[in-house]
């Protein structure tokens, strides 16, 4: 396991960040913008399998995703995993040991990462001087309860087939915000066993039920690289609400 340590230095100043180009981003105003340069501490690079946060520990860094998927997870004594959220470029990690003394799960880059540093001690002076920037942290993690509310009520409420239609469609949409699919196409970077372990599911039941999606010619998936070939149905089987989409804050 590979603990990730901080570097120092920047490779992608804040004024040349490609999310503030990105309509499904709301763009910093000129003092936020220099706030943000100067609370960014520098650039993290992490190779994938790279652990980011390890639970019951305390990390001194707040970081945001730039480029890069992780997933934010549980473990129980005996080895058994829940996988709690995926992590895309433009999500903040790290907010809960700014509130408690320890983190309360780990985080592992799924694939090979670049992250924003901010160090938690200075988050105070974001809350104390930038009411806007307050309401962006607050605002996402908002964000984050409402996925973790949706999570709950798949492996609570939903069907199997239901629970596998939902977070498909929900990672489909969350990568095309960000430019990240190709047409109908995309290469995910996790396998089957990660959707076990978050939607409650063994390995084999979590198979059969891409099978039946798949044979109701849905989606296709294959060697990672995942097909949407009926956006309405998938929707429909998930019973998913296409919301209108804002633009969104990152820090």
């Amino acid at each position: 396991m590979t603990i990730l340590e901080p570097v120092p230095g920047r490779s992608v100043p804040c004024e040349a960040c490609p999310f503030r180009t990105n309509p499904t981003f709301r763009d910093f105003s000129p003092p936020e913008l220099e706030f943000i340069s100067a609370f960014k501490s520098g650039e993290l690079n992490a190779e994938v399998g790279t652990t980011l946060f390890l639970e019951d520990t305390n990390s001194p860094h707040l970081y945001t995703v730039l480029a890069g998927w992780a997933f934010r997870y549980k473990m129980l004594p005996d080895g058994r995993r829940q996988i709690l959220n995926f992590a895309l470029p433009g999500d903040f990690l790290g907010l809960q040991t700014s509130v408690f003394d320890k983190m309360g799960h780990s985080a592992e880059a799924l694939t090979d990462m670049v992250l924003c540093i901010f160090p938690r001690e200075k988050l105070w002076e974001l809350f104390s001087g930038h009411p806007s920037l307050s309401f962006d942290v607050t605002w996402l993690a908002a964000r984050e309860e409402r996925v973790l509310d949706e999570n709950l009520l798949s492996v609570g409420r939903r069907s199997a087939l239901e629970r596998m239609a939902y977070v498909l469609l929900h990672l489909f949409r969350r990568a095309e915000d960000l430019g990240l699919t190709k047409g109908d196409r995309i290469e995910f970077p996790f396998f089957q066993q990660h959707l076990a372990d978050m939607l409650g599911m063994s390995l084999v039941h979590a198979n059969n039920t891409l099978r039946r999606l798949t044979s109701q010619k849905v989606v296709h998936w294959k060697q990672k690289v995942f097909r949407l070939l009926d956006r309405d149905r998938l929707a429909e089987i998930a019973g998913y609400e296409f919301a209108e989409r804002q633009p969104r804050p990152f820090i």
